[in-house]
């Protein structure tokens, strides 16, 4: 039986790494997979998968207009999906969410997402809230803390370094604008946003 799956992590802990070896895995092995990536995100370029050591792999861009049921329907009625594999998940909506959930009950395709549990102020993203709602199997992948401790928060720093307190919950950035903290250094830091 097809599942869905929620892979969820702090900032820098490799969760796009992790998706592009599972993908890996399936083609290695002739099996034809479905990649998605938040259209938001666009570090390594719109509707591209790319991590910090590297690896890359197209994929199709989704915002909160995408049908991802129907594209996904669509392509496995042409040759049969071993796997969907969602990057940037915490982007996409509880419909989204809904719509992929489907795809792994009805139409028996598993479906494996990745993202960030909480945003740079300790809320949950739309698309997370309804993943851990939802998903069949929660999986932390883990990430350090300057302290040696397990990184859970991210923190939105400014060019200075200085935590930001405000702003829009979307933002997209990397090392230079985020860094993973465990709870504790993300309270000290960012003056208990929470």
């Amino acid at each position: 039986m097809a599942k869905l799956y929620f892979y969820y992590a702090s900032m820098n802990a490799g969760k796009s790494t992790t998706l592009l070896q599972a993908d890996f895995n399936y083609r290695e092995r002739g099996m034809r997979t479905l990649l998605f990536t938040a259209g938001i995100h666009d570090r390594g370029g719109k509707g591209m998968i790319d991590s910090r050591i590297g690896l890359r792999q197209a994929a199709i861009p989704f915002d909160e207009e995408t049908d991802l049921r129907l594209i996904a329907e669509d392509e496995h009625f042409k040759a049969p999906l071993a796997c969907i594999l969602v990057d940037e998940s915490q982007f996409l909506s509880a419909a989204q969410v809904r719509q992929l959930a489907h795809l792994a009950d009805e139409v028996g395709i598993p479906v494996l997402c990745y993202g960030l549990r909480t945003d740079f102020q300790a809320r949950l993203f739309p698309g997370s809230a309804e993943l851990l709602a939802l998903a069949d199997a929660l999986i932390e992948i883990k990430s350090v803390c300057e302290c040696g401790r397990k990184a859970t928060m991210n923190l939105r720093v400014d060019d200075s370094g200085n935590a930001v307190r405000e702003g829009e919950q979307r933002e997209v950035g990397g090392n230079e604008r985020y860094i993973a903290l465990c709870r504790r250094h993300f309270m000290q830091r960012s003056g208990g946003v929470a």
